[in-house]
């Protein structure tokens, strides 16, 4: 396996969660249907800095040095997004609390599962997200907003690259399906956080057709 059949593996075998996750009610979920400009603002926000306390703390403990760099630059990437929405909006978060993603991300310590679950399911699912901001910018005529979020969404999924280019190197050949099953789990426990959010709230995750 190399990095193009490891993502794509990994994209077909979540397709459904990933579609879901990147459906309309992705912030009816992440605002608890508070869908005005401040709410999206926040939680988009607070998005940066869960990330960066998790992609801190691996960089700090990582023993693979080539592991430890991406940890790092990842951090720096994040930290770069949430200055670009403050200055955007003035929203400050200090030290959100972690989702149930990153709760999950933050107990792994083999290098292989975080690369996968971290660099490469991580960004899949934000992505997602993302998308579903830039819309609600469109939509509100915000061309601003909606251009920055575009950037850091590209930005994003160039985290998928970069993670499966990790994993080419550092991969043995075994250590491909130990990247992939950290990677489809990361994926579930996010959509199942999604799935029982909606639920919560008296709305189904699944579309409606």
């Amino acid at each position: 396996m190399d990095e193009a059949d490891f993502v794509e593996r990994v994209q077909e075998s979540n397709a459904t969660e990933l579609k879901r996750l990147g459906s309309e009610k992705a912030l009816v979920a992440t605002t608890a249907a508070s869908l005005d400009r401040e709410t999206v603002l926040e939680q988009a926000t607070a998005a940066e800095p869960r990330a960066v306390a998790t992609f801190e703390q691996w960089a700090s403990d990582e023993a693979n040095d080539t592991a430890g760099e991406a940890f790092a630059v990842a951090a720096e990437q994040e930290q770069d997004h949430y200055d670009r929405i403050y200055d955007l909006a003035e929203i400050e978060v200090t030290d959100p609390p972690a989702d149930a993603l990153h709760t999950h991300l933050r107990e792994l310590d083999d290098t292989v599962e975080r690369v996968g679950a971290g660099l490469v399911a991580r960004p899949l699912v934000a992505s997602r997200t993302l998308l579903q901001v830039i819309n609600f910018f469109v939509n509100e005529a915000d061309t601003t907003a909606a251009e920055l979020f575009r950037e850091i969404r590209a930005e994003t999924d160039e985290q998928v690259d970069t993670g499966a280019s990790v994993l080419a190197e550092i991969c043995d050949a075994d250590d491909w399906e130990r990247a992939e099953r950290a990677a489809e789990e990361a994926i579930e426990v996010a959509y199942t956080e999604y799935a029982e959010t909606l639920d919560e709230m008296g709305l189904d995750p699944k579309p409606v057709c």
